[in-house]
């Protein structure tokens, strides 16, 4: 339309069409948009697929009841379990009180563990009133060769057929017997005196829904087997009624990592539940009697002090190691101060006090530290052929690491490392003084434990299932 016949309303719109468009040119906004439109579709074009988390071990944590009981009727219990989550057949349920003869899994009658234990508490009983004196342990090792000790073949045996998280000895002199709980929830006892085969030798149950992450037996009370789960559930074996005892059941969706006794009262129970609590369990009261939080994390082991009850360590993946008095711990507040603590950096495997108390072992991803002093003040380091990898093939988790222990004194200490043997370190030569090796241990062993009553007997378990026990003739 000719500018002369254009009214001067729609000349003024024309003008400022033009001028705004010479604005929007100047700042060069069509540009911008079209490397913002390219950016936008080249990242949606290469966009990576988001980290799927870890699953957790604790059961609740993945929307899964800690009763857990459902698994299809094909299930093949050849296939293995991912992780430590366990699997059982619907036929079983973990919701209350377990029969023993519903949760036995191995040859034979169940009942032939039930005899076993009827007799040994009617010994253990007669030994007691007999006040027979204790081992003096510190002779005895002084008088020990390690040259003498030696690995049998019927001193080797499979006991489950999954990784052994907790290993025990039965705290007894009138019989050899292996306590082993394992990832699947599997429960093995091993009767070293009948060999390592046979009805009689091995007798295996599952009495949880996921791997067993602690045993205890009180020396004073042999027939009460204590285990703590990733399922969050603390049973007892109580052999008199012939079932395994739900004694306690998390209902906050965390784990049980660790289990422990008092040496002068059999009926209290030590647990270390979820990030850091301990909980105290008055078996005659059927309850907790006290709770406290001591670390950030989860709490892997609580051992006493033989010499002195009132004191107790921890160890916890937050990379701490604890010495407490229980005489100062604080209820109300839960304001609870250690004694003394020891940082080393990374997740703290076990902490354990020597027989005699005055020195403290601590494992950790690589090495051992052995804490010792009048006050737990001075430590050394023993790196030397201690080394492993725990994420190799040997190691697919972490909590297969070799936890060291201690024998029948306070000088000498036993762990394990990559080449399948076992080494013995001395504290008063702060170095390894003795590797036992052999040819029959064809794994790498990561739990220990020495027998309480005979000096010289040395027992190991695998990720493999199975058992090695070294003995010393004295």
């Amino acid at each position: 339309m000719p500018s002369d016949q254009m009214t001067e309303y729609e000349r003024r719109r024309l003008e400022n069409i033009k001028r705004n468009c010479d604005m929007l040119a100047s700042l060069n906004i069509q540009s911008h948009l079209s490397n913002f439109r390219f950016r936008e579709e080249k990242r949606r074009k290469y966009e990576k697929k988001p980290i799927q988390e870890a699953s957790r071990i604790s059961l609740r944590t993945q929307g899964i009841s800690p009763h857990f009981s459902g698994l299809p009727e094909d299930y093949n219990e050849s296939l293995k379990p991912s992780r430590y989550e366990s699997k059982t057949p619907e036929t079983i349920s973990f919701a209350g009180p377990l029969y023993m003869r519903d949760a036995y899994k191995g040859a034979g009658s169940h009942r032939t563990l039930v005899d076993k234990f009827a007799c040994l508490k009617s010994v253990q009983t007669s030994i007691d009133h007999a006040g027979i004196a204790k081992v003096d342990w510190k002779k005895s090792e002084e008088c020990i060769d390690f040259n003498s000790f030696k690995l049998k073949v019927r001193n080797v045996a499979r006991v489950v057929s999954e990784n052994i998280l907790a290993l025990r000895f039965l705290p007894s002199t009138s019989m050899t017997m292996v306590v082993v709980g394992n990832r699947d929830g599997e429960l093995g006892f091993w009767d070293v005196g009948h060999g390592n085969v046979g009805d009689e030798a091995i007798h295996l149950y599952r009495p949880h829904a996921a791997a067993v992450s602690g045993i205890s037996v009180h020396p004073f009370a042999l027939s009460k087997v204590y285990t703590t789960s990733y399922d969050g559930c603390l049973r007892l074996m109580n052999i008199e009624r012939e079932e395994f005892d739900l004694v306690y059941s998390n209902k906050s969706g965390y784990s049980l990592y660790s289990i422990s006794q008092p040496p002068n009262d059999p009926n209290s129970i030590y647990v270390g539940e979820g990030l850091g609590v301990v909980n105290i369990f008055d078996e005659r009261a059927r309850k907790y009697v006290n709770s406290w939080c001591l670390h950030e994390q989860r709490i892997n082991t609580i051992d006493f002090n033989l010499a002195n009850p009132n004191i107790v360590a921890t160890g916890s993946t937050d990379g701490l190691a604890c010495l407490w008095d229980l005489r100062k711990m604080e209820v109300k507040d839960g304001n609870c101060k250690p004694l003394h603590t020891v940082d080393l950096g990374k997740a703290v495997l076990s902490a354990y006090f020597s027989p005699y108390g005055s020195n403290l072992a601590l494992s950790v991803d690589g090495y051992v530290r052995v804490v010792c002093g009048a006050n737990f003040e001075d430590f050394f380091t023993i790196h030397e052929r201690y080394r492993y990898r725990c994420r190799s093939a040997n190691f697919n988790h972490w909590n297969t690491c070799p936890r060291a222990v201690w024998g029948w004194d306070d000088n000498h200490i036993y762990a394990g490392d990559s080449r399948r043997c076992i080494n013995i370190v001395s504290v008063s030569e702060r170095k390894i003084v003795y590797s036992l090796e052999s040819p029959l241990m064809s794994a790498i062993s990561s739990r220990y434990d020495a027998h309480p009553y005979t000096v010289g007997m040395m027992a190991a378990a695998t990720a493999g299932g199975s058992v090695y026990i070294w003995t010393s003739d004295l």
